[in-house]
């Protein structure tokens, strides 16, 4: 991998978020000094202006100078607002993750959305990761399109896309069991397809500490896998998620976990989009 592109993602992202400062709706349920003190340090940093959505009674109780959108119902409220260009970005943050996603694909008129991770290991390396969502990437057509679009939207930060393709098992473990023995077919189809597609990508088969040595777009074989790595590095290894970037033009919405309560990075990352959403607009009219 290009650590030192990959290494200036993160310096890029930052610079951009400030640049931008750009108006970002952050989705409450159940606040707590924690939550709300991550979402004020993200503005006191410059990253953005931050709008918590929730009920205000319940923010008003722990307290905050952050300006507040009252509703009992954030998953929707947050879409509406994205939508209505209200706010420039939107983070989830402790909003519900079914509502949230439910009422961004009606807003959209899309019946599914694709989510890019962007994550760090406990060393420090950044590295993109699809599917997170439990019931995504579960066909060789989902896959497949996670990869064109997550290599679309890695070439806006100005890095070339380099994918490693992840399935059950060995090689040498075919014949041992039936769903192994299709993961891995599945991630040798994957890989021929993607390259014939022009995208720089091979198939590491179980070997994901390989593949992160050499590549900056993980593809879990599913899913249930892909979450898996996420909550392993972010909330076991010592490792950091800094959102899910839902992969659409026209809006920014950063999908995130409630699990840990510290979203000063997302909102960065959200503000850091809508500059890059903005510069490509300037460029497309």
């Amino acid at each position: 991998m290009e650590k030192n592109s990959m290494d200036a993602l993160l310096e890029a992202i930052e610079v951009r978020a400030r640049a931008n400062r750009a108006r970002v709706a952050m989705g409450i349920r159940d606040p707590s000094p924690k939550l709300l003190e991550s979402a004020w340090k993200a503005q006191e940093l410059g990253y953005a202006q931050v709008v918590l959505v929730g009920i205000k009674k319940e923010i008003d109780k722990i307290g905050t100078e952050l300006e507040v959108v009252d509703t009992d119902e954030p998953e929707k409220t947050l879409a509406e607002l994205m939508v209505s260009g209200k706010v420039d970005a939107a983070i989830r943050g402790t909003a519900r993750a079914s509502g949230a996603l439910t009422h961004l694909r009606e807003a959209l008129g899309k019946k599914r959305i694709c989510r890019l991770a962007l994550l760090l290991t406990v060393d420090g390396t950044p590295f993109f990761l699809a599917p997170v969502g439990i019931d995504e990437g579960n066909t060789i057509s989902d896959k497949l399109r996670m990869i064109t679009l997550g290599a679309e939207h890695i070439k806006r930060f100005g890095i070339e896309p380099k994918v490693g393709v992840l399935s059950g098992g060995r090689i040498g473990d075919i014949g041992r069991n039936k769903h192994v023995d299709r993961t891995l077919a599945d991630g040798e189809f994957v890989t021929k397809r993607a390259v014939e597609l022009g995208i720089n990508a091979k198939h590491y088969t179980i070997l994901i500490e390989d593949a992160i040595k050499e590549s900056n777009f993980i593809v879990a074989p599913d899913g249930i896998s892909g979450n898996l790595i996420f909550r392993t590095i972010a909330f076991l290894g010592g490792g950091d998620g800094l959102g899910a970037p839902v992969l659409m033009d026209d809006y920014v919405f950063v999908d995130t976990s409630r699990v840990g309560g510290h979203f000063t990075k997302a909102i960065m990352l959200a503000s850091a989009l809508s500059h890059l959403n903005k510069e490509r607009q300037k460029v497309i009219y």
